[in-house]
């Protein structure tokens, strides 16, 4: 990328995921620690939006976590979700600013894998339907299948968000040439989504090591970050944790 391409590139945000310090509170019970002061700090420290998961079994975000997070922030809520009645009906009651469907399984650790927006289209143009007549913005996370973009376009999503775990997890495993070849992967598909008019987001697994190559893509528009975050928090704190992030990916983008 030349230098004028890159002072023409869009500004990148960063959304936070706040999910795992709810897994902390829930761990022992109670009140603390509160994901909805972690997503004040996290908005204080530069992020432009937060993320949080309802899934299906509450493992970490409640039903309360949601209307507080929506009483209590300034910027945009992301509210992560599988494609089921129940969580359309919870995201119709409180209008987020976007929702992003996910696919979910109860004994999965974290979200594995993208949602197969192929086999699931004629559903899911209809399950997204009311999202965007009430205002949601809607993204599908999906991997770098260009199937899955093409469904993503029959569906009408106007973004989607790329699984990047994968790559993630090759480099800090030392898997050069695999990383290398997913990342390719991974920019070929970008390209193609924002060549048919998707905005493009990236999430999961996401690190200090691994942001570089995502935040310099002009054609990604965010990324969303959240477990190494709240781990790294635990070293040096949140708000810094998220002031290196903002750092490391304004420096990418140039």
């Amino acid at each position: 990328m030349t230098t004028s391409e890159t002072s023409l590139s869009p500004p990148l945000r960063l959304g936070v995921n706040i999910d795992h310090v709810a897994t902390l509170r829930n761990a022992r019970g109670g009140a603390l620690p509160d994901p909805v002061r972690a997503a004040l700090v996290a908005q204080g420290a530069g992020a432009d939006g937060i993320t949080a998961h309802l899934r299906e079994d509450r493992r970490h975000i409640v039903d309360e976590d949601i209307a507080r997070l929506m009483a209590a922030i300034s910027v945009p809520l992301n509210f992560e979700m599988a494609a089921t009645a129940e969580m359309q009906a919870i995201a119709l009651r409180h209008r987020p600013h976007a929702v992003c469907l996910v696919p979910e399984r109860r004994e999965e650790r974290t979200t594995e894998g993208g949602l197969d927006v192929a086999a699931d289209a004629n559903r899911l143009r209809g399950f997204c339907a009311p999202l965007v007549d009430a205002g949601c913005r809607v993204s599908l996370f999906i991997g770098h299948d260009a199937r899955q973009i093409d469904a993503a376009l029959r569906v009408g999503a106007p973004v989607v968000e790329f699984h990047v775990g994968r790559y993630c997890d090759l480099v800090a495993e030392g898997e050069g040439d695999a990383a290398a070849e997913e990342l390719a992967a991974l920019s070929s598909a970008i390209r193609d989504a924002h060549s048919a008019g998707i905005e493009v987001h990236c999430g999961h697994g996401i690190s200090y090591d691994t942001v570089a190559p995502f935040a310099a893509m002009a054609e990604v528009r965010e990324l969303n970050i959240g477990h190494f975050l709240i781990g790294e928090a635990v070293f040096r704190g949140l708000g810094p944790a998220i002031a290196e992030m903002r750092r490391l990916m304004d420096d990418a983008r140039g």
